[in-house]
């Protein structure tokens, strides 16, 4: 009689595969399927304004200037970013071309990531949609205090506020520091006044021992108190 052995007992060769898990840093620090790092020289331009915008861009190491040029053919400069930052992210919401210029202000590594990429990661991946909606919550806030502070602070704690904010005080990764090499013809545009008011400021600072010169710009946390002081 043939015996018939039961489900339990019956033993499958084919081994389960496991989906690896998502591992953040490593997304975000080497290149991959649709995503790939890319290098830049100072001074040189990632995209210009009005080029085809094809996806998002997150910077490794060193600083991006975002600046938007008017029919007049007057600069103004938008945002300056540093590592950690997301930018481009315009196209995931329709924009078919770039809104603004985008230029390394100091030697400069970027992971650019395709469209359909990041769409896929952030539907797909918890942490990572985590970091992107925190990035895009911080830079709307960053955005409205742009405004108070444009509309109702003097020139000279809107310079000291972008100082503090360019040396990414109160950010884990740098409390404070040596700055990106940023020229004060970049800084006056913006604070939004000339780079005369810049240069006396500056001096200023240095006077005061909040900023010193010594192989780059150091900024001291002390500068808080212009921004603080009513």
């Amino acid at each position: 009689m043939r015996t018939i052995a039961r489900p339990s007992t019956i033993k499958s060769n084919k081994k389960i595969k496991h989906k690896p898990a998502f591992d953040l840093r490593v997304f975000l620090e080497t290149a991959g399927v649709a995503r790939k790092i890319v290098k830049f020289r100072k001074s040189e331009k990632i995209y210009s304004q009005g080029d085809p915008s094809k996806g998002v861009k997150y910077i490794q190491k060193g600083g991006v200037k975002l600046s938007v040029v008017n029919e007049a053919g007057k600069e103004a400069v938008a945002a300056i970013l540093g590592p950690g930052d997301f930018f481009g992210e315009g196209c995931l919401a329709g924009q078919s071309i770039c809104m603004a210029t985008a230029t390394a202000i100091v030697p400069t590594s970027l992971l650019f990531i395709e469209k359909n990429e990041m769409m896929r990661v952030l539907r797909t991946e918890h942490e990572f949609s985590d970091r992107f909606i925190s990035h895009m919550l911080a830079r709307n806030i960053r955005i409205e205090e742009d405004l108070v502070d444009q509309l109702f602070n003097s020139s000279e704690k809107r310079l000291a506020r972008t100082l503090l904010l360019l040396a990414r005080y109160g950010k884990e990764d740098k409390p404070h520091g040596v700055l990106p090499k940023v020229s004060q013809e970049t800084l006056a545009e913006m604070v939004g006044t000339t780079r005369s008011r810049v240069n006396f400021f500056m001096n200023k600072f240095r006077k005061l021992g909040f900023i010193k010169y010594n192989g780059g710009l150091q900024i001291n946390a002390s500068l808080l108190s212009v921004v603080l002081h009513e």
